[in-house]
């Protein structure tokens, strides 16, 4: 199925709606907009010598910008590769020099991040200036949008790289599409939709959750850059939001806040968790405020939308990501690839039309990640009778201590649930006697009042004493990755050195 340049189609069907919104200087684009300025964006592309296949950088904060630059490489057949620019110099330059850009793209906090990224050799733009260029230019020469590019790909994502280097993963248009048809048919988006996203543009979470299906519906995408919880709850009742994703760390800040008890939020349909299990006291905040609350599950490489439940079952079912949507399938599977009783952990694997099609240059580790039309996710799942999944954790994370198979989130929960606990995460260390312990970290509200040993009383009625830590380890932030996941290499790697 070709779907041809459905960002035009739009454009011709709703010239005069809103597309995009800057959540900071409120500047809005129509449909009409988009479509122009990525005309103008994808003739200053050609101008620059770019051909079918090239891959442009954008080392750049949150900013509407980014989906000009988007569908201008969907029209000429480049591939967007945005980087994330949260990473210290050093990392973005291995990154850069991997992806091979024929055109980087920075915008000024990157200029003077990442100066060295200019010495690189490779072709680049500040973005600022080539937006007052694009802005001022007239239409000239042919944009062909008739070569079918389906199969090609439009969009490169690093991965966060939290069990080893980042890999480029590629999309091509036509996973991106099913992702956001799967998305609008099972999800029921429609152009009378609004979201907020704070998530960054470097990462699926921001580009292809809620953006691109919105877009493709004809809805409307507020993007926000630095996230702030009483900002984002103002913006999601400035702009009368629908639907909305954050991560459990910024759901920690929003219902912390005095906003979160003051606003109705009665425009939302759903707030959507996503990228990291969400613990159970953030159900509980909205379930006490009568708020539409559910959790999510995907991956760069595959959607990021695998299924889904409506916030009445997520009441009832704390932790459940659902059932399968409609254009994806998924399996539990044993390490001998055979599908698992229902109740029995395994691993989670997706097949679907909204796949990735490889890992950039690296083709080890998408033989070892596509298997026989399968998509290998390293997240464990289980299934209750009703059909509905729980992701229990990743497979890497699994801790066996004593012959015993221990899941770091159970032990999340239960710790989270304790009053004084903002945040908690469990690592498995080697122990010569065990095979491995469990040690946990946690970041609290008042550390004056809290001790080791009150935390392990209040985890043993839950807990059998082989899943209690051996240690725990009390920390005043537990530190993040890019897109606000807890560190848990670089807590291991902290642990083998004594910090």
């Amino acid at each position: 199925m070709v779907c041809g340049d459905w960002l035009r189609k739009r454009a011709d069907l709703s010239p005069m709606n809103v597309a995009l919104v800057d959540g900071t200087t409120k500047e809005k684009w129509t449909y009409k907009e988009l479509h122009e300025q990525a005309l103008r964006w994808a003739m200053f592309f050609q101008d620059k010598g770019l051909q079918q296949g090239d891959r442009v950088v954008v080392v750049a904060q949150n900013s509407p910008i980014f989906f000009e630059m988007m569908f201008a490489c969907l029209k000429i057949g480049c591939v967007l590769t945005p980087l994330n620019w949260r990473l210290s110099e050093a990392e973005i330059r291995e990154i850069a020099l991997h992806a091979e850009p024929a055109l980087m793209v920075l915008d000024d906090f990157s200029l003077q991040a990442f100066p060295t990224l200019q010495t690189l050799g490779f072709q680049w733009e500040p973005l600022n200036r080539v937006k007052e260029k694009i802005n001022t230019q007239e239409f000239h020469g042919l944009i062909d949008e008739s070569k079918p590019k389906d199969y090609l790909p439009w969009l490169m994502i690093y991965t966060g790289g939290t069990t080893g280097k980042p890999k480029g993963v590629v999309l091509t248009e036509r996973a991106i599409n099913w992702n956001a048809y799967n998305t609008i048919i099972t999800w029921g988006l429609t152009e009378k939709d609004t979201t907020l996203t704070y998530m960054p543009m470097f990462h699926t979470g921001g580009i292809n959750a809620l953006s691109i299906p919105l877009l493709m519906a004809g809805g409307t995408v507020v993007v926000a850059n630095k996230f702030s919880a009483s900002e984002a709850i103002q913006l999601l009742h400035e702009y009368t939001c629908t639907i909305a994703l954050f991560v459990p760390t910024m759901y920690h800040m929003i219902v912390e806040d005095p906003l979160f008890q003051k606003m109705p939020f009665s425009s939302m349909t759903a707030f959507l968790s996503g990228g990291a299990p969400c613990p159970h006291t953030i159900y509980e905040k909205f379930q006490q405020r009568n708020l539409p609350f559910k959790e999510g599950y995907g991956l760069t490489e595959a959607g990021p939308n695998n299924f889904s439940i409506t916030p009445e079952r997520a009441h009832t079912k704390v932790g459940s990501v659902g059932k399968p949507m409609l254009l994806n399938e998924v399996k539990i599977v044993n390490n001998e690839g055979l599908e698992v009783q229902t109740g029995e952990v395994g691993e989670l694997i997706i097949k679907g039309n909204h796949m990735f099609t490889e890992y950039f240059r690296n083709e080890k580790a998408t033989m070892e990640t596509l298997r026989n039309g399968w998509l290998h996710t390293g997240d464990l799942a289980k299934q209750d009778h009703e059909g509905d999944y729980f992701i229990v954790g990743r497979k890497k994370e699994m801790i066996i201590s004593g012959g015993e198979n221990i899941y770091p989130l159970e032990i999340e929960q239960v710790l989270i649930a304790h009053p004084n606990v903002r945040e908690a995460t469990i690592i498995g260390v080697k122990d010569e006697r065990w095979g491995e312990r469990v040690i946990a970290y946690v970041s609290v509200k008042s550390p004056e009042v809290i001790t080791v040993s009150t935390l392990i009383e209040h985890m043993r009625p839950s807990l059998a004493s082989y899943k209690l830590p051996k240690e725990i380890v009390i920390l005043h932030e537990l530190p993040k990755t890019a897109v606000g996941k807890i560190d848990k290499k670089r807590l291991v790697e902290s642990y083998k050195i004594g910090g």
